[in-house]
């Protein structure tokens, strides 16, 4: 069986030439008992939906030029085309112009196929194959029927009557992806991942503008006297103030400078931009450093460059911020840490639907009586919740005094359903541990006690990024952990800074990592 998808590729690969396009090249074989199927709108010569049903290792493939239907009285033409890799079901991004299929490509669908044929190849090779889709926006019994097996082998792509048919129902009603909530559109502005065939699929997907900074690029800064030009990830920025310490020593440290926070974040900013790109950006500015009172900044300034990435929010009312910063590449990393934006929060929900989070956060606020000890039981009694729901998620240190922890969601549920979910798991945990809980909302009303808040489940409401630096003494940053290093004695809140977080990257990778393009269903409670 091994040999089968390598042999079933061979068409695919022999048309495209993967030094230049982003495609996957194949290589992780699915298993002959993989039923995964996707859709993907295909923006290319002209626009086309690909269907694909995992099969045998590979992704069986039809061009379906007007998108599949639930409609039990259309017949959909399905031309049947080259099978495709299984780690191209998540390929959302752009394929470069001049390469076979050039053009730009979202996940418009995707979930579970079922065969009802007991040989589904076998029922391919005759030429009529019944099946049952469990897809986000597909469902129901469809049937794929051979019609011409000339030089294009042309099928149609039907709904039978059933509980899902619905009639009208057209594709193109439906534009958005299930992976990012984007459009075509907007994949295309800007490309989220790239594919590398010459690289094993496991390590194939890069993000368009997440690189890091350069050898060159980082000795370039260091030379820099106390302003000036620099490049980073092909824009220019004019720097200033290079030398202006905005942190002061923490203990035996040294103080940190404008030019060594610029430099965190474009060496750190392939792990972070993740939790930053497509989501609006809140920003916490220490333009005099961290001594002085610093303040929040949402509204894009004026000045700001004309290559950043924004977002602008239609339903702001008169007296609130219209235009957000979407932070897409260390570039913009560093124009933010040049701009004195020192702490950052991205929204939980994607600029692209902004209804929907696709994150449920847990903030463990310590009161003044609160010992880290204490803290980190209420962490461990999140881990227990979790467990017990069969959710995954998981902490992060907060670079202040608290722990946070971070659960992936499908962005399903509106903010008032996750909110009410998040309530009731934090008032049942805090049951547990009831002397060591408050719910008041004033702190001088907890009598020292900590608050578990939920209350961070809104639209526009957000919690520190994960590796945002904190405005305190010597930069501690926020930083995500395993669950079991909850029981290492030497973790504090603030254990790690700018200074230490790039060799504990090294070491031990981003625990958060596990997390990305999880989209879990809130179970009922």
């Amino acid at each position: 069986m091994a040999d089968v998808p390598a042999r079933k590729l061979r068409r695919y690969q022999e048309m495209r030439d993967f030094g230049r396009t982003v495609e996957p090249a194949g290589g992780d074989p699915g298993g002959p008992a993989g039923h995964r199927f996707v859709v993907q709108r295909h923006r290319a010569r002209r626009l086309h939906y690909d269907f694909r049903l995992e099969l045998d290792g590979v992704l069986v493939s039809w061009a379906v030029p007007k998108g599949p239907t639930l409609d039990p009285k259309a017949r959909r033409l399905a031309v049947h085309v080259e099978d495709h890799p299984i780690e191209y079901a998540g390929f959302e991004g752009v394929i470069p112009r001049g390469e076979y299929g050039g053009g730009d490509v979202i996940v418009w669908d995707r979930g579970v196929w079922r065969p009802v044929d007991a040989d589904p190849a076998r029922a391919l090779e005759d030429g009529t194959l019944h099946f049952d889709l469990d897809g986000e926006k597909l469902a129901g019994r469809f049937v794929l029927v051979r019609t011409d097996r000339g030089e294009k082998d042309q099928w149609f792509l039907l709904h039978k009557e059933d509980d899902h048919a619905e009639a009208g129902w057209d594709a193109e009603d439906h534009p958005r992806s299930v992976k990012s909530g984007r459009t075509n559109d907007e994949v295309a502005a800007a490309p989220d991942a790239l594919w590398h065939g010459d690289r094993p699929a496991a390590q194939a997907e890069e993000a368009v503008g997440l690189a890091a900074a350069t050898g060159d690029e980082l000795a370039a800064l260091d030379a820099l006297g106390g302003r000036g030009k620099w490049s980073v990830a092909g824009r220019e920025l004019s720097l200033t103030n290079l030398d202006k310490v905005l942190f002061p020593a923490a203990g035996t440290g040294e103080p940190v400078t404008k030019r060594d926070l610029i430099r965190y974040y474009v060496t750190v900013g392939p792990v972070m931009l993740p939790y930053l790109a497509g989501r609006p950006l809140n920003t916490n500015r220490f333009p005099q450093g961290v001594t002085e009172p610093g303040f929040w900044q949402k509204e894009v300034p004026k000045h700001a460059p004309g290559w950043l990435t924004t977002w602008r929010n239609e339903r702001a009312e008169a007296g609130e911020s219209q235009r957000y910063v979407v932070a897409d590449s260390v570039a913009t990393l560093a124009w933010l840490a040049n701009y004195g934006a020192l702490e950052l929060h991205a929204w939980t929900s994607r600029a692209a639907d902004v209804d929907h989070p696709t994150w449920v956060l847990f903030d463990i606020d310590p009161g003044p009586e609160t010992s880290f000890a204490e803290v980190l039981e209420l962490a461990r009694l999140h881990r227990t919740a979790l467990e017990h729901l069969g959710l995954t998620g998981r902490p992060k240190v907060t670079g202040q005094r608290g722990i946070q922890v971070w659960v992936p969601i499908a962005p399903h549920c509106t903010f008032e359903q996750t909110r009410a979910w998040a309530e009731t798991v934090s008032k049942t945990i805090g049951r547990v541990l009831p002397d060591l809980v408050s719910w008041a909302w004033a702190k001088d009303k907890r009598r020292g006690r900590a608050r578990l808040d939920y209350t961070q489940n809104v639209l526009n409401k957000t919690l520190v990024a994960p590796y945002s630096v904190r405005p305190r003494p010597g930069a501690p940053a926020s930083v995500p952990l395993e669950w079991d290093e909850l029981d290492d004695d030497e973790l504090a809140p603030d254990r790690w800074t700018i200074r230490d977080v790039p060799a504990r990257l090294a070491e031990r990778g981003d625990p958060f990592a596990k997390l990305l393009g999880i989209e879990q269903k809130l179970p009922g409670l």
